[in-house]
């Protein structure tokens, strides 16, 4: 369920471990800024959006993720050397996209950087559906997608850490560098919601923000 603290809450206190006039966020996938975007606290701030949802788009660079990291890695936009604190990926909620945002945003992070997803815990099988559309036949309108599996398959991989901070539909962590949770020991080769359903602390190392809050304070 849609719980609080916000996405703004958890991704803002990441940053206020730093030092904040160097303070670097990216977002990918932003709809409107309102809903997140505008509330995050950093000194350098950019975000990316196609634009299909939200018509006015004020975001720094209009075109899909892809393309984003496509120019990005050709030194076409900014410069191929920035390095973020955190990259918050809200894009396309399909495990394939996702995938593709974690697998750029890694190279893009710094060492004791964190790339931060939305919509890791569905509650229901319904919620975590690939179809967006079909939402107009359901009293359950909200559309996780399918965001977990590509977060399962990198809480899967030895070389991160990783853990879901259980509030705003699931927030996805994920560090090169910090010590926030071990890979998950769940065998779920064919990623069957049923499997989730019945392993969520271990295939998604689900914590209380408190919780992280300690774990992060004691880095």
């Amino acid at each position: 369920m849609n719980k609080q603290p916000l996405r703004s809450d958890v991704i803002n206190f990441l940053l206020s471990k730093r030092n904040f006039s160097e303070t670097t966020y990216l977002e990918i996938g932003v709809r409107d800024p309102k809903d997140n975007f505008n509330k995050i606290k950093a000194a350098v701030k950019y975000s990316v959006d196609p634009g299909i949802e939200f018509k006015k788009n004020p975001v720094s660079f209009p075109f899909t993720s892809d393309s984003f990291f496509e120019k990005l890695s050709k030194n076409e936009i900014l410069d191929e050397n920035i390095k973020f604190d955190i990259i918050f990926v809200d894009g396309l909620h399909l495990a394939e996209q996702v995938e593709k945002d974690i697998q750029n945003s890694l190279k893009f992070i710094k060492d004791d950087g964190f790339v931060v997803l939305h919509d890791c815990n569905p509650p229901t099988e319904y919620n975590a559906r690939e179809d967006y559309y079909s939402r107009i036949h359901k009293i359950m309108g909200y559309w996780n997608g399918t965001t977990w599996k590509a977060f399962f398959k990198y809480r899967k991989e030895k070389s991160l850490h990783s853990c879901c901070v259980d509030t705003d539909w699931g927030i996805g962590i994920l560090s090169k560098g910090s010590a926030i949770g071990t890979p998950a020991i769940t065998d779920n080769p064919f990623y069957e919601y049923n499997v989730l359903d019945a392993t969520r602390k271990d295939s998604l190392n689900l914590v209380s923000f408190e919780d992280f809050k300690e774990m992060i304070n004691n880095i």
